[in-house]
């Protein structure tokens, strides 16, 4: 069984399910079982300390699958930012042939994929960005709703809107993300007008996902509620799991008059790989959606994926097919 899409096909891949970029998850080890299973997985070129060491992850992935795989390349503004043309050229001499993009301004590094036959799916998190992108020339758009995990954005539209006001605009194909975690959410990205999912939280909670133990049963045990909005006031919004640290960079941040300095020293990278390598789901900030609360179980990649498919073919055809009179 399979459900082809625009994007499966342009993109030739068996299932219209992406796992995206993720900092410090995107490894090969999660990466290829994606691929494996019929879906396309993403490694995080920024999670490599140096584009060597992108350029040997992206050698240790082929040699754990033959299926197609891209790399994440996430662009932000910075005082000393990172050698985007370094990491762009390991990804590009890798032999990579589809790249996701994201963050500001990434048109140099979109012109240089595509004068290398390179594939470009950006992820934006408005329609407005989105024909932007477009306009850049890139092959794909993926749009994140306000339930996704990481930085929303700041118009706070949802997926139910955002993806159908997209859909209307946008002729590239398309991927919805923020919120899905299952057949019912591809069943509906369908219907909304999509090409297919993107999927980060729910991968994490996977036997091949590259965390804590720890973290993946907390994110088992959370509900819809169970994520705080933080930097709201710093016009940099990023959704994190709800715990001890998050909790106080929000209640830091009703102060008012907030700055970053003020919460640095509770969101660095540094603690929050401290605590996920100690298992301390209170210990740092954790990147998760409100789709925590469509999650119950811990599978397999291709358990994961095989069920997604499985029971939205169920639903198109034994279920919605009924409701027509």
């Amino acid at each position: 069984m399979a459900i082809k899409t625009r994007f499966t096909e342009e993109f030739g891949i068996e299932h219209p399910i992406v796992q995206g970029g993720m900092q410090w998850v995107g490894y090969a080890e999660m990466v290829a079982p994606v691929a494996n299973a019929g879906g396309l997985g993403f490694l995080t070129a920024l999670t490599q300390p140096t584009p060597e060491d992108l350029a040997k992850e992206i050698a240790r992935t082929r040699e754990m699958t033959d299926k197609p795989f891209g790399v994440n390349l996430t662009i932000l503004p910075a005082i000393n930012p990172p050698p985007y043309a370094e990491y762009r050229d390991a990804i590009i001499q890798g032999g990579i042939k589809i790249v996701e993009t994201a963050g500001y301004k990434p048109q140099e590094h979109v012109d240089e994929f595509k004068k290398h036959g390179i594939k470009v799916i950006h992820k934006c998190t408005a329609v407005r960005h989105a024909l932007s992108a477009e306009r850049m020339g890139v092959d794909a758009i993926s749009i994140d709703g306000f339930e996704c995990a990481g930085h929303p954005g700041e118009d706070d539209i949802p997926g139910l809107i955002l993806i159908p006001a997209a859909a209307n605009k946008v002729k590239v194909p398309m991927l919805a993300s923020g919120g899905f975690a299952d057949a019912r959410g591809l069943v509906a990205a369908l219907a909304l007008g999509a090409d297919g999912i993107n999927m980060g939280t729910r991968f994490c909670v996977t036997k091949e996902a590259p965390i804590n133990e720890a973290f993946k049963r907390q994110m088992v045990e959370n509900d819809e509620r169970q994520t705080n909005l933080i930097f709201r006031t710093l016009h940099n919004t990023a959704r994190v799991m709800k715990n001890a640290v998050s909790d106080e960079v929000v209640a830091i941040e009703r102060k008012g008059g907030a700055t970053f300095e003020d919460v640095q020293h509770l969101v660095a990278g540094a603690r929050g790989r401290k605590a996920m390598a100690d298992g301390d789901t209170d210990g740092g900030i954790w990147s998760a959606g409100m789709v925590q609360g469509l999650i119950d179980d811990i599978p397999t990649v291709k358990e994961l994926i095989d069920r997604i498919v499985s029971e939205a073919e169920e639903i198109i055809r034994a279920r919605l097919d009924k409701v027509i009179a």
